[in-house]
């Protein structure tokens, strides 16, 4: 199976018109039994998450006919739906609003996200914002860009490496386990800065654009990670999980650092991660 720019260009337009349709149109009107409460407190979910779900995944079975499918909501109630992402031919992970906390906390910070995945290597990404209705995309081997609105392209690379203690980062250490969890903020005074924007696709675009150093993520869904990780490394920048190895869909793991390069990645790994 081979993912083509066409494809792209079709998966790009899927997420474009699922937040001009099912997302935009409920921010910041959403009444109070729109929003409900999944696994824990701030674990949310929208009638706008379960609307773009249904549409995105409604229109790519239409444009890829036999492709295996697995948006947030539906993993969530079926959680077996992960096994079939390491063996497809075509499958798509789909994060309809990445950022739900801050939708519904009419807060203009989320993403709309998908990633093809072709035999569980990850080969196509896209993190749209549908308040700017720009989208980053890339392909795998053909690099990283920003599509903003009239079609205007600019690549996309990673900041250059810097010395910790200039350096700026995303963690979202509250899904580490114990004692990680306690033991990573008291890293933080290593570094120039860190912060989360609750959002982990507008991080990634954040990285991959050069305006943050590293990211540091626990859990690790693949319709969070499965488009960052790629966009991040066709950005020109080391995505790897905390023992080194690769991240791949499917497959169990905790713990996935960027950086720039494989040299300063090694530097915040040993000075964030005890």
């Amino acid at each position: 199976m081979i993912f083509t720019q066409q494809d792209h260009d079709r998966l790009t337009g899927i997420l474009v018109e699922a937040a001009r349709r099912e997302i935009m149109p409920r921010f910041r009107n959403l009444a109070t039994g729109d929003v409900r409460e999944k696994s824990a407190p701030g674990d949310l979910v929208t009638e706008a998450d379960e609307a773009a779900e249904r549409f995105i995944c409604a229109e790519l079975e239409r444009a890829f006919p036999g492709a295996v499918l697995v948006g947030e909501e539906a993993a969530t109630r079926d959680p077996a739906l992960l096994r079939r992402l390491a063996d497809a031919d075509l499958a798509f992970v789909i994060d309809p609003i990445d950022g739900t906390l801050n939708y519904a906390s009419d807060l203009p910070l989320f993403a709309v996200m998908a990633a093809a995945i072709v035999l569980g290597e990850t080969v196509g990404a896209v993190i749209h914002d549908p308040v700017v209705d720009d989208s980053a995309l890339a392909l795998r081997g053909e690099g990283a860009w920003l599509c903003g609105p009239g079609g205007k392209v600019r690549d996309l690379r990673v900041g250059a490496a810097s010395a910790p203690e200039a350096m700026g980062g995303m963690v979202s250490w509250q899904y580490f386990p114990e004692p990680l969890r306690q033991a990573i903020p008291g890293r933080f005074p290593a570094f120039a800065h860190v912060s989360s924007l609750r959002c982990c696709g507008q991080e990634y675009r954040l990285a991959a654009a050069g305006h943050c150093d590293f990211l540091l993520y626990g859990v690790l869904n693949p319709w969070d990670h499965a488009p960052g990780t790629l966009l991040y490394s066709e950005a020109g920048g080391h995505a790897r999980l905390l023992d080194g190895s690769v991240y791949r869909t499917g497959q169990p793991s905790t713990g996935l650092l960027c950086a720039p390069d494989a040299e300063s990645w090694q530097r915040v790994r040993a000075l964030l991660v005890p």
